[in-house]
């Protein structure tokens, strides 16, 4: 057979307003079921007639006569015989197929309501009826074309951002290993430090125990000569220093005479006579009484140096050797204090060693008391105490720090331990009068560009997450649908008659890290919407839905 003889049956068309993946349902030529009902049945007829005949509206996909259809609405007498038929509208609007762009929905209400839908419609075929004379052209290529070349540029901003979160995970692997280096580290540092505070404890012990055998003379009060001598010295050294003293002040009173009788004699000497006042004529007459008196004797250079000479320590003039007086004269007990003096060295440390061990014995046994002065420690004792102390703080400061680094470890920092890496950092936003900044897993703050203190509205809490349904800008600088990564900033700065502060921070893929929008949905309680590279190409964060590209427009 010929091939140009073979006829090939066409797709019978779809009613207006049905989109592909609906098209099986109005395949009959004669009769049309219900598609959430199948218990009603039409006529073909009465497809796209304007009159709702279906309870679930599926008889009129190209007008707007179901688009009021929900379950609560009444019953039609085509659905008497069913009480469970469902009254919720089944298809998702009028199909528009916008060649040259992406298909999409139009809410039934907007159909044939006199404006062109151009961002869900562009091919104006929403306005089918030319309500009011009005006719909607065809800008799909147009809008198409720009659509696509603003796809390219999201496409490759979000390819970018996919490469900027794997080196954010590398990074936050790279921190993370950086921690369990350093806890083993600590480990093994502990492991040491736990020995050498055992050896010191040790130390501590044996040079307690030396110090507990020390045979200690007796200070005594001294004889009574001794005692009076030191009396004497210390007497005469207080009277040197009030001699010394009294002459500071008696110079600095003498040199404040000079300059005020100097000042008085340029007075008298200045002032006019002709002057009628009484005042300054009786302090220049007094004055003069002044200078007229005989003056009492000044001590000359001669006296001066005689008075330098007694204000001379002791240990300078040489006149009293303390030295001479202080000695004591040695008594039996000093000797019997030095008998080991008279020993042989190998004896003499054995018998030192004997008589500590048997004085220890007498200690421990409470026969003999240990000395109660604590002043008397030897350095020996003291520097072993402070080396043990210093020890044990060395130890605690290590298992705080290992404590504190197992903690972060077992702390959230979301998928791959992505925002390890983003810790600490901040960004900001220029929202009129005031900045607002997030500080990622730390806090977010509002500052005055007026001046004035920093408000914090929050410190971090915890990962969390939303689920959202919101448009997606042209620039994808949005939110979009589906579920988010959310961090939760809370107890923040007490809101005046009101609640402590609290952010909401919800993050979607982006390029960069960056502040889009910041609401106060309630009093004192903030949501900002944020993107990072962090949270791309994680499971529910991708944006919007394939095939619903007019959220991409």
């Amino acid at each position: 057979m010929d091939p140009s003889q073979i006829v090939v049956a066409a797709e019978p068309s779809r009613p207006r307003g049905i989109g592909p993946e609906h098209a099986k349902f109005y395949k009959s030529p004669d009769i049309f079921t219900c598609i959430s009902n199948p218990s009603v049945t039409i006529s073909v007829s009465q497809i796209n007639d304007d009159y709702c005949d279906c309870p679930d509206g599926s008889d009129e996909p190209g007008t707007s006569a179901c688009s009021y259809l929900s379950d609560l609405s009444p019953s039609y007498v085509s659905d008497l015989s069913s009480d469970n038929a469902s009254r919720s509208i089944a298809l998702p609007g009028f199909y528009c197929k916008n060649k040259g762009h992406q298909p999409a929905y139009v809410p039934f209400l907007s159909v044939n309501d006199g404006v062109c839908d151009y961002d869900l419609c562009c091919d104006g075929s929403d306005e089918w009826a030319q309500v009011g004379g009005l006719k909607c052209e065809n800008k799909c290529n147009e809008i198409g074309k720009a659509w696509r070349k603003q796809d390219e540029q999201r496409k490759k901003s979000m390819g970018l951002a996919g490469q900027k979160r794997k080196e954010l995970v590398a990074e936050a692997g790279r921190l993370r290993k950086q921690v369990e280096d350093r806890m083993q580290s600590l480990e093994t540092e502990i492991q040491g430090s736990v020995l050498k505070v055992k050896s010191l404890e040790t130390a501590l012990a044996d040079a307690e125990r030396q110090e507990r055998g020390k045979v200690v003379r007796s200070t005594g009060t001294g004889s009574k000569v001794g005692t009076l001598v030191q009396m004497a010295k210390d007497r005469i050294e207080e009277l040197r220093e009030s001699l010394v003293e009294i002459r500071t002040q008696r110079d600095e009173a003498s040199a404040r005479l000079a300059e005020l009788e100097h000042l008085l004699t340029t007075f008298k000497a200045e002032y006019n006579p002709n002057f009628n006042d009484e005042g300054v004529k009786r302090a220049v007459r007094d004055w003069e009484e002044y200078v007229a008196r005989d003056k009492p004797p000044v001590g000359d250079a001669a006296h001066d140096r005689d008075l330098d000479e007694i204000s001379k320590p002791d240990s300078e003039t040489g006149v009293i050797k303390w030295s001479d007086w202080e000695e004591k004269e040695e008594s039996d007990v000093d000797v019997l204090y030095k008998i080991e003096e008279y020993l042989p060295t190998p004896v003499r440390g054995w018998v030192d060693q004997k008589l500590r061990d048997f004085r220890v014995l007498l200690i421990e046994n409470g026969i003999l008391a240990a000395s109660a002065d604590p002043g008397s420690d030897s350095k020996h004792l003291t520097d072993a105490r402070d080396a043990l102390k210093a020890a044990q703080e060395g130890e605690n400061n290590l298992r705080n720090e290992l404590t504190g680094h197992q903690d972060d470890l077992n702390k959230d920092y979301g998928v791959n331990d992505v925002f390890r890496a983003l810790k600490g950092r901040c960004i900001s936003k220029d929202s009129g009068e005031y900045n607002y900044e997030l500080c990622w897993l730390d806090r977010t703050t509002q500052k005055s560009k007026k001046g004035g203190s920093h408000t914090g509205m929050g410190n971090f809490a915890r990962i969390d997450s939303v689920t959202v349904d919101d448009d997606l800008p042209p620039d994808g600088k949005g939110l979009g649908s589906g579920v988010r990564v959310a961090l939760r900033y809370e107890n923040g700065q007490h809101c005046w008659n009101g609640p402590n502060r609290s952010t909401l921070v919800v993050l979607a893929c982006a390029e960069q890290d960056e502040v889009w929008k910041i609401t106060e949905e309630e009093k004192c309680v903030y949501r900002m919407e944020v993107g990072t590279p962090a949270v791309c190409d994680i499971s529910g964060n991708s944006k919007g839905k394939a095939g619903e590209a007019k959220d991409e427009l």
